[in-house]
């Protein structure tokens, strides 16, 4: 590529362009996005072959971190757009005490709550509600079957909603 081969480009798309798009979406998770990273991480592939080390590493990994970067450019970019502040009213609202003293007693109950269930399952909740990860994702991120980690899910679920039953408004 460094010597202007236009042939090593399809070679470089047909050889890591899945892997591309494949880090891009994890990262964004946005299929849009993500192959947009990635056909720009080609190009800028394309344009700074010359820079390439091999001395620094391996040309896979100097590839997927490159997309890697690109991608969380992109993700801050996104968070940056995203308005602030929201509405005054409703900012007013989460300032009055007497809604911080209930947020915080409510923050109360569920970490009461939460302390009831099995590690197993207070872990998997937490990987799905505070990371934000799919089932399919949860079981691969812990090696767990998909089925295992469907199952100790809604065991947890049901055991929180039965806990907060009439304690949660």
């Amino acid at each position: 590529m460094a010597a202007g081969d236009q042939d090593a480009l399809a070679t470089l798309n047909q050889r890591y362009g899945r892997a591309l798009s494949a880090v891009a979406d994890r990262i964004l998770r946005d299929q849009a996005d993500a192959e947009e990273v990635a056909a720009d991480v080609l190009w800028q592939l394309w344009r700074e072959a010359s820079r390439f080390d091999r001395a620094r590493g391996s040309v896979g990994a100097w590839i997927m971190m490159t997309v890697r970067s690109r991608a969380i450019d992109r993700l801050r970019a996104r968070k940056a757009r995203q308005p602030r502040g929201g509405d005054p009213v409703e900012v007013a609202v989460a300032r009055d005490p007497s809604n911080e003293i209930h947020n915080l007693e409510q923050r109360r109950k569920v970490q009461t709550a939460l302390a009831t269930l099995n590690d197993g399952e207070r872990d998997l909740l937490r990987l799905a509600y505070f990371s934000d990860l799919s089932q399919s994702e949860i079981a691969e991120q812990t090696n767990l079957p998909l089925g295992t980690v469907k199952s100790r899910m809604r065991s947890g679920l049901i055991r929180l909603r039965d806990a907060l039953r009439g304690s949660i408004e």
